[in-house]
Order: structure tokens, then sequence, then C-alpha cells
């Protein structure tokens, strides 16, 4: 991310609660951090890091701000949400579980996991409280544009949107097992991971597997340009 975001909640009562979410140093490990985020207590079967080089799971750790918010708030919850950026400040009335849903997607795609590199660029030019549209949308011109910048580089590029297609089986397999790990959490006695696995759901449900079909929901806003074309 290109500076640090602060995501806040009004609650009718007057009760506030923020999370300020900064730009990831990469290999940089928190003290103190809960068994939870260790990268063998249910590490992803398609995960490529060794616990040998890496002590805890880099989405895991990314999330721990998030799972410590649960406990002060409730997914059913209305709040009014503000998420102030250098750039803009965008504020919103909806649902404690809608803004979660935003901030999960923004943690999980700046953590280090190898597993979500193709998103981080949209960590990069988040885009707060996006709609499924706006997602997929976001997703598929990010990873074409990637495809570009290989092409450019001389590299071998993905023709068409079959490695997207894999890069979200490859997620959906870092999204069980992530359930899995607050599922833990919840074992314990935390009520707040109740809300985490839900909205740890509705995160893959917004990056689904059926692309063409989503797209094909895209395409009558290019009509204009395809008829000229």
């Amino acid at each position: 991310m290109a500076a640090a975001l602060v995501y806040r909640f009004r609650f009718p009562d007057g009760r506030t609660e923020s999370l300020p979410v900064g730009p990831a140093a990469p290999g940089e490990v928190p003290a103190d951090l809960p068994e939870w985020t260790k990268l063998g207590f249910h590490q992803c079967p398609n995960c490529p890091l060794s616990k040998l080089d890496t002590a805890h799971c880099p989405m895991a750790v990314r999330l721990v701000p998030l799972v410590e918010l649960f406990d002060k708030v409730r997914s059913y919850d209305d709040v009014t949400a503000q998420v102030d950026s250098q750039e803009r400040t965008v504020t919103r009335r909806t649902s404690v579980q809608r803004v979660l849903r935003s901030l999960m997607g923004l943690l999980a795609a700046s953590s280090d996991c190898p597993r979500v590199a193709f998103l981080r660029p949209m960590a990069h030019f988040h885009l707060p409280f996006s709609s499924k549209e706006e997602t997929i949308y976001r997703v598929v011109s990010t990873y074409l544009l990637a495809q570009y910048f290989l092409r450019q580089q001389g590299k071998a590029a993905d023709p068409g949107l079959e490695g997207l297609k894999a890069h979200y089986r490859e997620l959906q397999q870092v999204n069980a097992k992530m359930a899995r790990r607050l599922g833990a959490i919840r074992a314990q006695g935390s009520d707040g991971t109740v809300n985490a696995l839900a909205l740890l759901d509705l995160f893959a449900q917004s990056l689904p597997d059926s692309i063409d079909a989503e797209l094909a929901e895209l395409q009558p806003a290019f009509d204009e340009l395809l008829k000229k074309a």
C-alpha cells in the first residue's frame, strides 16, 4: 500500500472504534503472536512456505488486529464507517459486517502470503466497500495489466484468464484453512471469531471461481466501445 489507511467505526450510541492499516514491512513479525498464527497450525496444503524458515503464517499475522477488533463489535450492528487515506475520505452508513469484509480483504491482500501475491496491487489501490461487480472488474483488470508488464519485460504471460482462475482455486484452499485457524480461537472462548468466520466466507465469495459468467454480466458496459472496434 502506498500509505496508511484508517478504518473508523461510529456506532449509534456514540461509541467509536478504529483500526489503522499500514503497509506490511517484508519479513517483519510482531512479538507475542498468538498460537493460531504459527505456520504449522492448520497450515494450508498448498502453502509453499516451510516451518524451518517461517515461524508464522503471514496472512494470519496480518489478521491479528482484525480478530482482536471482533471482540468489540458485532457483525450485525449498524455503523457509520469512515476510511481515511492520504488521497480521500470515504464514509458510509452500513453494517459492521460489510465494513469488516472490506477490511479483511485489504489485510489479506497486503500480507506476505505467496498465494495472495496476485492481489497485492489491489491493496495498493484499495477501494473501500467495493461491490461484487467492482471487485471482479478490479481483479481482472489488475491481472491483465500484470500480464502486460510481464510481456514488456520479455517474460511469459497469460494470453487469457486461466492463470487467474488457478489463483482463485489456490486462494479457496487458503480461505478454508484460515477458517480452521479462526475456528480454533472460537473453541478457546472468543465469541468474536464467529463474525470472523462469516466474514472470511464472504471474502471467498467475493472472489468467485466463475469468472467467465461474472464477466458476461459486465460486458454491456463495453457495448459502445465494442461496436466501434
